[in-house]
This record gives C-alpha cells, sequence and structure tokens, in this order.
C-alpha cells in the first residue's frame, strides 16, 4: 500500500463543510468520489482537520491509502480533470505509511477576512464579514498579544465542552490591513469549535472601539464564551496552512 498526500483547496461556500454526510454535498464527498472514479475503489481520507459549513481553504492536507502504483502526477492531473470547479488538489505526493494528515500536524493557521469599506463589496460577499466601521488594527494587534501562550480558551470555544481539554497554544495573532480588507491570522497546535470566529468577533469590537484593548485577556480569563464578542461568518474564514514540521516558536513582536 501506497500513502498518497494530497494538498487542496477549495471554496466552501456551497459545501455542508469537509466531513461527508448523507444525501449532503461536502469536499470529503466530492473528492472521494473522484478518487473511486480514478481507482476504481473507496478510499479512505484523513484531512488535517474539519472544516464547517461555509469555511474555505487554500491548504488543506488529505492522506488515503492505495494499491496503485499511479504517480503523484496522475492523481494531480486526473483528480483536477473530473472535481467540481470549487475544488482543486494543488499538489500530490507520495509519503512515508506513518504519516498521518491529523495526527501528524504540529500547527495550522487560520486567516479571518474582514471586508472594511464603507459599502460591502459585490465580490467579497462569499470570503469577507464586512464591517464598516473603520477598524484600528494597531488596537486589534495590541489586544490580541493577550492571547499568545498557551491557555484555557473555552471563552472563544462554541457550546463548550466540545472536547477533552479547551486548552491549546497560540503562536500567533496578528491583523493586517490590505486597502479595504482586514485579516486576522491565527496559528495554533490545535483550535475548539469556532474558536478563530470568535476571536476575530473579538477582535471586531477591540478594532471598532466598542470595547478597549485590555477586555480581550479579561474574557480569556473568564473562561466563559458569552463574555466574548460574536461568532464571526463562515464565508471569512479560511485554512491558510498546515505545518507538520517543529512546532513554531511563539511570536510576539507587539
Amino acid at each position: 500500500m501506497r500513502n498518497i498526500k494530497l494538498t487542496i483547496a477549495y471554496d466552501g461556500t456551497d459545501f455542508h463543510g469537509w466531513q461527508r454526510q448523507p444525501e449532503l454535498r461536502t469536499v470529503q464527498g466530492v473528492l472521494d468520489e473522484a478518487i473511486e472514479r480514478l481507482l476504481g475503489a473507496r478510499p479512505n481520507t484523513n484531512a488535517s482537520g474539519r472544516t464547517d459549513a461555509g469555511v474555505h481553504a487554500l491548504g488543506q492536507v488529505v492522506h488515503f491509502l492505495s494499491a496503485s502504483r499511479h504517480g503523484p502526477e496522475v492523481y494531480l492531473k486526473a483528480l483536477n480533470a473530473t472535481l467540481p470547479r470549487d475544488v482543486r488538489v494543488l499538489d500530490a505526493a507520495e509519503v512515508p505509511q506513518a504519516f498521518h494528515a491529523t495526527l501528524d500536524a504540529r500547527s495550522k493557521r487560520y486567516r479571518y477576512r474582514l471586508d472594511n469599506a464603507q459599502y460591502a463589496s459585490p465580490f467579497e460577499l462569499r470570503y469577507a464579514w464586512h464591517v464598516f466601521h473603520r477598524l484600528d488594527v494597531d488596537a486589534m494587534n495590541r489586544a490580541g498579544a493577550a492571547l499568545l501562550g498557551r491557555h484555557d480558551f473555552r471563552s472563544f470555544e462554541t457550546d463548550w465542552p466540545n472536547r477533552l481539554s479547551s486548552v491549546r497554544t497560540i503562536y500567533d495573532v496578528e491583523a493586517s490591513r490590505h486597502g479595504d480588507l482586514v485579516h486576522v491570522e491565527v496559528e495554533a497546535d490545535g483550535f475548539l469549535y469556532n474558536m478563530v470566529r470568535a476571536i476575530a468577533g473579538t477582535l471586531m469590537l477591540v478594532g471598532t472601539g466598542k470595547r478597549p484593548e485590555g477586555w480581550v485577556a479579561e474574557v480569556l480569563r473568564a473562561e466563559d464564551r458569552v463574555e466574548a464578542g460574536p461568532t464571526a461568518p463562515a464565508r471569512g474564514l479560511f485554512l491558510l496552512h498546515v505545518n507538520y514540521d517543529r512546532p513554531p516558536e511563539r511570536a510576539d513582536r507587539r
């Protein structure tokens, strides 16, 4: 058996998330169908993590075992020829059998996109959250620094508890402006349900001046979801990159 690793991108708008579900269109479902057409057998695909309905990916990582002798270039060309246009395989490689896309991930990085123009851009309706109040990116960065390190992040988890532990390590939180777009990027060793979207909603309140910078540290200490900001809409969230090397050092530049 050979272990095949795929790096894929997808527009999550018209999907009910990553995980296969009966009678629903999911990313795993259409990917498995494409692989089955190529190999003649349904694969057992595993992803670095499950994205929710409406969430996008620029660098999702998937692996599956196959007895096929197809080279990586065949997977790349053949799958892209049959996949729907809102999913693309960016890279294919054969990796050691011990590699596991989920268990071997050392960190993941997400980007949340906010459309900060006065009027919502029609070209960002599927990919960003429109916030018309001018966001103070510097204030968001100063406030976000409180989240760096290892903490209990239950204040940023929807319907706690969803996992055995809500303790995670955040290596980087960074807000940046790109014209009328503001990006909030978070890298961590793992994420709780809606964690990045809750962080984005919380920092948005600081950026608009509705909450002081020190409030984010208070929210973290409270360990109570009701103390944090709103859960930002799924459409603005992108899985950027999955890191399989050693964990990054904590980035505290502020």
